[in-house]
């Protein structure tokens, strides 16, 4: 349990840190695929970093955190509750699919009563929008499912599992944060889209 553990190797440490990286290259990185590809905007007076409000990546740590750990109680259901084969597998993966639209439609929708936030044409946000930002989900929820998964594990002789560390983790998250980062450029170069990053 994560109470006997040191506070640094605690599961609940790592994965805050996982999710916290993993946050920081969304709202940096991924943001402006929204200001130019669903033509998106923040209008909020605020300090911004890399244009994006400072504030923003506190929010999203947040309800990122809320959203995996529910897909992560999901899925381990689905992998629990099942034996291997085909059918499992297909299961599995059509969860991740509905949940990352689902996560990605609800989160629209409920943005769009916060005044500071506006998209050019709302129904292709909702639409189109939604599947673009459920991208993120396809890769982070098994991904995060599988993060330090046997942390309370013993192997047959009586050791415990190989330890991740901090900089597993840091590894982890920013390889999974470029996956992301690929199908999104793939999904922009496919529409025909350029690509601001910044002020301009």
């Amino acid at each position: 349990p994560d109470a006997t553990r040191p506070f640094l190797d605690r599961y609940a440490t790592k994965a805050n840190l996982w999710l916290a990286i993993y946050t920081f290259i969304g709202n940096y990185w991924y943001t402006h695929y929204f200001y130019s590809v669903l033509k998106a905007s923040y209008t909020m007076p605020s300090t911004r970093l890399n244009n994006v409000p400072i504030a923003m990546f506190f929010a999203t740590h947040f309800y990122f955190s809320s959203y995996h750990v529910f897909s992560n109680a999901c899925l381990r259901k689905i992998k629990t509750s099942y034996h291997p084969g085909i059918k499992r597998r297909i299961l599995y993966l059509s969860a991740v699919f509905v949940m990352s639209y689902f996560t990605a439609f609800m989160e629209t929708l409920s943005i769009s009563s916060f005044p500071y936030y506006s998209f050019a044409d709302r129904n292709m946000a909702y639409t189109v929008g939604s599947a673009f930002y459920g991208i993120y989900f396809l890769v982070s929820f098994p991904a995060f499912l599988e993060f330090d998964k046997d942390i309370d594990s013993t192997c047959m002789d009586g050791k415990t599992s190989k330890r991740v560390s901090w900089w597993d983790t840091v590894v982890q998250s920013c390889g999974y944060g470029m996956m992301i980062l690929c199908l999104l450029d793939f999904v922009r170069l496919y529409i025909g889209v350029p690509l601001v990053i910044g002020y301009a």
